[in-house]
């Protein structure tokens, strides 16, 4: 390690202690010494060119408990009580699509699952139980009111199967037959968008798959139920982070509790 990042760990320890304390700072006072603490420590990660993992996941933690867990002690005491979120979130694995970051989801607002292509199977208990696991969890006992299935552009798990030779050969462990739940969205953008070019398929399918996902979501019956008893709405979503936009969409399905004879 350097002078120079020598130098600013150390500015960075000896600030620490007054953000810390804060009620013996004016508001002002406060604000500065954290936009100095943050550049301190931007200017710390500029000047480590080969990532450090250690050193980032120090970096990354000390940054939250700054400017989040410290910030906030009456919010994180009660997250340490029990979790209440409103939503289950389906997203991608993609290091560029964190809900989190996308949608602000602050912690305890959202329940996740990530996986290749934000994908949902259908009710299987003897295969993906992983996905069922969680779909159970959230409905049943957290009870969430919402779930969003969120795709988004240039994933290449949607390429991976948009690629899908047709006489069925893989080349892949996992990822082919993982992406192969969606194969009859794949079905539908081959059949309605024939004529367009393959970068074109891959965003209709984004979409497409995202629908099938809502789908396979009826299967399960605790999310019949919960829809039947008007507990629980199912949404869409679509992050184009090439042109920084978000589209949603509500998935209307009209199901009706049973009539008990």
């Amino acid at each position: 390690m350097d002078m120079a990042t020598s130098s600013s760990d150390v500015a960075i320890e000896g600030l620490r202690p007054l953000l810390s304390d804060k009620e013996g700072l004016d508001e002002i006072a406060a604000a500065k010494i954290e936009k100095l603490t943050a550049e301190l420590q931007e200017q710390e990660q500029e000047q480590d060119h080969e990532c450090d993992p250690v050193e980032r996941i120090k970096d990354g933690f000390i940054h939250f408990k700054i400017h989040h867990f410290d910030k906030y002690p009456d919010y994180y005491k009660q997250l340490a009580e029990g979790q209440h979120p409103k939503f289950l979130v389906f997203a991608c694995s993609d290091s560029r699509v964190s809900p989190s970051h996308v949608l602000n989801f602050k912690p305890g607002e959202a329940f996740m699952c990530r996986n290749i292509a934000n994908l949902v199977p259908a009710f299987n208990q003897l295969r993906y139980s992983g996905v069922g696991a969680v779909i159970e969890y959230a409905v049943k006992h957290l009870e969430v009111e919402n779930i969003l299935v969120i795709g988004h552009s240039r994933c290449g798990g949607i390429e991976a199967l948009m690629s899908l030779p047709a006489d069925g050969t893989t080349s892949n462990d996992f990822i082919d037959d993982w992406v192969k739940i969606a194969l009859p969205a794949k079905a539908k953008v081959e059949s309605e968008w024939s004529d367009a070019t393959f970068e074109q398929q891959c965003e209709y399918l984004g979409r497409e798959s995202v629908n099938l996902s809502l789908v396979n979501l009826l299967s399960y019956p605790y999310v019949q139920a919960a829809l039947a008893n008007k507990a629980l709405k199912l949404m869409g979503g679509y992050y184009d982070f090439v042109n920084g936009t978000f589209g949603l969409w509500k998935a209307d399905f009209d199901i009706k509790p049973p009539i008990i004879i």
